[in-house]
């Protein structure tokens, strides 16, 4: 049977490709994902982020190679690998980025993506309690949650040591400014994680028009003598075929997954292809080339009141919030883990916010390299987490062999501007300033990690370089662009000199937003669902 499209991944924006792309009836769409499917209650409670993070069966669990500036240490790179995408495993903050961020995009190239030009979608996918607004929206299929009201109290202190500090409070960092300290809004409807696999996908399932594959794997994009995508070859339950689509092939495998599957199909930089025996279909230089990610280092401490590490660390605790969360859909289980933060100038002449803060009522650790739990220091404590907002490092993903089976090659090159380093250093003294403010210091026993040891500058970089790790926010490695040479997509997603090939998803940001990344990815989607559909109309 042939389709109309062919989505690759069931991710943030795959889902909501393959609701809008049938709602009117007119077309038929199939949806293909790696994984299976989210009907776990592990994706639905929003603590159970915990519990996917390490888990094989929903996830990728990518590492990069050695990272030079991160002491040759190899990152984990967890990629959702289930109905959902990453989307169902992540921790479920809602931020859609600076608007200056978008400035930038069309800047690189991307025409019609200012912050002006995304509002609209970012207010189409989303049904916000402020209704209505300039900003929001009542009526989109996303529930956002702020947690202002079920922040843990120490969250207080975090916000009341800000504005003794003179930085400014901010309810609403989806709203006219991100800069300042607040509570997150997350999105969940009722307590229950609200991705846009269960938003977008979960109606749409009732529609004749769309097809859903599980467990599926796509190992090459399949091309006619004229360059035009007219189908894709996948691996299911052991056994090869091949689908094709009467109108596009739109790939939304993510930023590791996408780049991988165009270097498999031939549509790759030469030499890369050479190197694999690749026939190529395409010269692209810029496919696997962009990449960039966040990253983020934690400072602990031990508190002199109750934090989660209480709740979470007794048995007794655990029950208390247990029942809670089952019988009123509320307490710390309906809530992420990372509360309250905001975003910042690390220093007086920075002209936007460059750092991002969370503030966490719960102190830490995730076994290493095992299915993970919910492990709280053994003591009352919580945490403070700085991830600079817009690294300049660019990176790569490469495949590691002509074999679809093969992890690819993911290398960040984290910290190598200078850009970047100063960024690290201005967050690690936002971090220390801010700690010594009253509120604060009132809560806080000592600094447990890294404490007394770290004081420097240099000392604080090196912290960096050895504790760091991604705070999972990859993208870019198909960017957006008008020059073909040093982007992979056109303004409307179009793969340049190939026909009938889309990307849609996280991979063709120009450049990475300020904040968690699945908002913005969602967006894309939104707005790409309407471009597809005028280029059918007008075709």
């Amino acid at each position: 049977m042939n389709y109309d499209y062919i989505i690759v991944g069931a991710g943030s924006a795959g889902c909501i490709l393959a609701n809008r792309l049938t709602e009117s009836g007119r077309y038929s769409v199939l949806l293909l994902e790696a994984g299976g499917r989210d009907d776990s209650l592990l994706f639905k409670v929003p603590i159970g982020f915990l519990y996917t993070y390490y888990n094989s069966d929903c996830n990728w669990m990518y590492y990069s190679q050695p990272e030079a500036a991160l002491g040759g240490r190899a990152i984990y790179c967890p990629r959702g690998k289930v109905q959902g995408g990453s989307g169902s495993i992540n921790a479920l903050i809602y931020v859609r980025g600076q608007s200056n961020d978008f400035s930038d995009w069309v800047a690189n190239g991307a025409a019609g993506w200012s912050f002006q030009d995304v509002l609209p979608y970012y207010r189409k996918l989303e049904s916000h309690p402020l209704g209505d607004t300039e900003y929001h929206s009542g009526a989109g299929p996303i529930r956002i949650t702020p947690m202002r009201n079920a922040a843990h109290p120490i969250c207080a202190a975090f916000l009341e040591g800000c504005a003794a500090s003179g930085y400014p409070r901010n309810d609403d960092f989806n709203g006219a400014s991100l800069e300042g300290a607040g509570i997150y809004d997350i999105n969940t409807r009722a307590g229950l994680r609200d991705s846009s696999s269960y938003a977008y996908l979960t109606p749409a399932l009732r529609r004749t028009q769309l097809t859903v594959e599980h467990n599926t794997v796509v190992e090459k994009v399949l091309f006619d003598a004229h360059r035009r995508a007219i189908g894709v070859s996948f691996r299911q339950r052991g056994e090869l075929q091949d689908v094709r689509a009467e109108r596009e092939i739109i790939l939304s495998a993510g930023a590791v997954g996408t780049p991988k599957l165009l270097q498999l199909s031939g549509v790759a930089d030469r030499s890369l292809l050479d190197k694999h025996a690749i026939p190529v279909v395409q010269r692209a230089a810029a496919v696997g080339k962009n990449l960039q990610d966040h990253l983020c280092v934690s400072y602990f401490f031990k508190a002199n009141r109750k934090t989660l590490n209480d709740d979470y660390g007794t048995w007794l605790g655990k029950l208390r919030v247990g029942l809670q969360y089952l019988l009123l859909r509320k307490g710390p289980l309906s809530l992420s883990v990372n509360q309250a933060g905001g975003f910042f100038r690390g220093a007086d002449d920075e002209p936007r916010p460059n750092i991002q803060l969370y503030f966490n009522p719960l102190s830490y650790a995730i076994p290493k390299g095992r299915v993970a739990t919910l492990r709280p220091e053994p003591y009352s404590g919580f945490l403070l987490a700085l991830s600079p907002c817009r690294p300049t490092s660019r990176g790569t993903i490469e495949i590691a062999s002509n074999r679809p089976d093969d992890a690819p090659l993911i290398r960040p090159n984290y910290l190598s501007t200078s850009k970047d380093i100063e960024d690290v250093i201005q967050g690690s003294r936002l971090v220390r300033k801010l700690m010594q403010a009253q509120a604060l210091q009132a809560v806080t026993i000592e600094e447990v990690k890294p404490g007394e040891r770290v004081r420097s500058d240099a000392e604080m970089l090196q912290y960096f370089r050895d504790e760091a790790g991604s705070i999972y926010h990859l993208c870019g490695s198909c960017a957006m662009g008008s020059d073909p040479a040093t982007s992979v997509v056109s303004n409307r997603l179009r793969v340049h000199g190939i026909e009938r090939l889309r990307i849609v998803d996280a991979s063709v940001f120009p450049n990475v937003t300020s904040g968690n990344i699945n908002a913005p990815t969602m967006m894309v989607a939104e707005k790409a669902a309407v471009m597809i559909q005028e280029d059918a109309s007008a075709a």
